[in-house]
């Protein structure tokens, strides 16, 4: 069986909209899907200490679950892209931290494909370096931290279904699962 770990963000648990579809997709692909939370409060996510602590409570996970997973991981948990790299597993990262050198310098290392979704209002995005680490990008023009974008709700609902197509076109075009 294939597996896929969702890697939730700071200020939502793996049921937030754009984690919760982003599994779906893998589920409805087979894999069995593993949502974690987090165990405790995180440290400051802005400081290089949060690496090691994503890593700290997502290698269990992916010890448990064993062969290569999919990992899906929203904003803070974009900080699992180190153990990406070290473990070449195929990735999506929604809103990832690219203004953390940390985070870009894992994502440059990485040797497995992933896909990278942010928005042109996000204050961590940035559309040219993203382009550079993965020929896989959505970038939505206006979409925030959450990609949320001006105007009515159903413009930023649309939104989340242009990232439930890229993500299931990533996984068509790395042939995931395999």
């Amino acid at each position: 069986m294939t597996d896929a770990v969702v890697i939730p963000g700071g200020m939502f648990g793996p049921g937030a909209p754009l984690l919760m579809y982003a599994g779906d997709v893998a589920e409805q692909r087979g894999a069995k899907v593993h949502r974690h939370s987090w165990s405790q409060e995180f440290p400051k996510p802005d400081q290089p200490e949060i690496e090691g602590w994503v890593g700290g409570e997502i290698t269990p996970v992916i010890d448990t679950v064993g062969g290569r997973p999919l990992l899906i991981g929203k904003s803070l948990g974009t900080n699992a892209a180190a153990i990406a790299a070290e473990r070449s597993l195929p990735a999506v990262w929604l809103t990832p931290l690219l203004t953390l050198p940390w985070v870009a310098d894992a994502l440059g290392r990485a040797t497995a494909p992933f896909l990278l979704v942010g928005g042109t209002a996000d204050r961590v995005w940035d559309g040219d370096l993203a382009r550079r680490l993965s020929p896989h990008v959505l970038e939505v023009e206006g979409a925030d931290h959450g990609m949320y974008v001006p105007g009515p709700l159903t413009e930023s609902i649309a939104v989340l279904g242009r990232v439930v197509v890229a993500v299931d076109e990533f996984l068509d075009a790395i042939a995931w699962p395999s």
